[in-house]
């Protein structure tokens, strides 16, 4: 596939990285000439210094022959005009533009982006992305990572497994037989750094990241059986009134939970702005680092501090901080992934990544075959995927123990006709079925040959 990115700042990069490594043809724009030096020193990539809405450039840098165009600029009009440019003059198939401002992504706005108006197929808001996800992880205390799929009736959850895990030591074959009732499937587990697929014979060890997949109304019974039991936070403190903050905030509020809300923002105008917009939020101004503004936040009786500041040592430095003055847990906004590590050592619970986030959703739409949904897990070492099975797929038809499985993967739930089904040996996949797939990266390719169209299907 030959793809054009506009864009290479953390997310340009991370998304040329990926599909640099499974060797599609990536040209990559930026206007800053360190970055695209950085970026040819480093990756199996062609750069190109210059605006990436210039036809020029878009020409020079291969948009006549590109299969996709992805706009990740830091602004949301050169993003839009890149796509609008590429559609117009070279018919580029496929265009996909992050938007940040919250103006164009209004619901009574919606077909804006449509090829009769503003040609971009597919719009990316990391605020929206990273605040789902934030609110994922306050509404299941215990998981690394919250992912959903097939209609929010799928979920995948990463558990780290604490010296109290119940069902460390345990062969995974036998959590099956004591608990076989419990639709859920440990399809991998992260251990000393490396990614594997979970087997039968497998045993799960204190320290390791289990990735698991269970059914919406399991998933609480799931993280107990791990030993996960944490109650979901009624006392929130929220540092940093961003489009993110602001999301998180209105979004808890209208779904009208327990929770009791308070808000630090450092831009006086930006917390009068968001005060006026929230009804049970308690706005403060001042600065997350200063103690008395958190003591005057309650933040030694909350059970949750939330960090979505813009900046990463101010989110790491404010959620230690709130733990020293006695708040229960924490989960910190964190885009460098530099600091990943740093923020395990320094006690933070959990964490999310606004890259990460957006490039699996780019990945969605970059993998063949009928992928409709991609989730990048453990650093880019492997990814969940929901594919819909066709009639010719080699998984159709055959049961589960008969099927020759690539190596680096194991389905973990089936869809059909809106009931999920355990993967065990006897099961046939059909035709339509939406199937749930944990893939070693290296597995990847071959996950998605088994979903292709092939010409038997027309």
């Amino acid at each position: 596939m030959r793809v054009i990115i506009c864009g290479a700042g953390q997310v340009g990069y991370g998304i040329a990285e990926r599909l640099a490594a499974e060797k599609n043809d990536v040209s990559i724009i930026d206007t800053a000439p360190g970055l695209i030096h950085a970026v040819r020193d480093s990756l199996d990539v062609r750069g190109f210094v210059g605006h990436g809405a210039h036809p020029d450039v878009l020409e020079m840098a291969g948009a006549k022959e590109a299969d996709m165009i992805i706009a990740v600029t830091l602004f949301d009009e050169v993003n839009i005009v890149a796509c609008e440019v590429a559609h117009a003059l070279f018919g580029v198939p496929v265009k996909i533009a992050r938007i940040r401002s919250q103006s164009y992504l209004q619901p009574h706005y919606a077909d804006l982006f449509s090829r009769d108006h503003v040609p971009i197929d597919v719009v990316i808001s990391p605020e929206i992305e990273a605040g789902e996800m934030v609110l994922r992880r306050i509404a299941l205390p215990g998981a690394d990572d919250v992912v959903r799929f097939a209609d929010g009736k799928i979920i995948m959850v990463a558990i780290e497994c604490l010296e109290d895990c119940p069902v460390v030591n345990t062969p995974l074959a036998q959590l099956s037989q004591l608990f076989p009732d419990l639709p859920s499937t440990v399809v991998g587990y992260s251990r000393d750094g490396q990614l594997f697929i979970a087997h039968s014979a497998d045993q799960l060890l204190v320290g390791d990241r289990a990735y698991v997949v269970t059914t919406k109304d399991q998933v609480k019974r799931t993280l107990g059986l791990f030993g996960h039991e944490e109650k979901e936070a009624s006392r929130i403190v929220i540092a940093g009134g961003g489009n993110i903050g602001l999301y998180v905030a209105k979004t808890i509020e209208q779904r009208r939970g327990r929770a009791r809300l308070k808000l630090i923002e450092s831009s006086k105008e930006r917390a009068e702005i968001i005060a006026d917009q929230l009804r049970e939020t308690i706005v403060l101004h001042g600065n997350a680092l200063d103690e008395k503004l958190l003591h005057q936040a309650e933040i030694q009786d909350a059970d949750l501090m939330v960090a979505l500041t813009n900046s990463d040592q101010v989110n790491i430095l404010s959620s230690v901080m709130a733990k020293r003055l006695g708040c229960r847990s924490s989960l910190t906004l964190i885009n460098n992934p530099a600091y990943t590590d740093l923020s395990r050592a320094v006690g933070i619970d959990a964490q999310v990544n606004p890259g990460s986030v957006t490039i699996s959703r780019v990945l969605q739409h970059v993998r063949r075959g009928r992928i409709r949904a991609v989730h990048s897990v453990d650093k880019g070492a492997g990814e969940i995927i929901e594919a819909e099975a066709l009639e010719t797929s080699p998984l159709v038809g055959a049961p589960l123990t008969e099927l020759e499985l690539p190596d680096g993967m194991r389905i973990g739930a089936i869809y059909r006709a809106g009931a999920v089904l355990k993967p065990s040996g006897s099961l046939r996949i059909k035709a339509k079925d939406r199937v749930v797939i944990f893939s070693l990266a290296k597995a990847v390719k071959d996950v998605e040959q088994l979903f292709r169209v092939s010409l038997e299907f027309f």
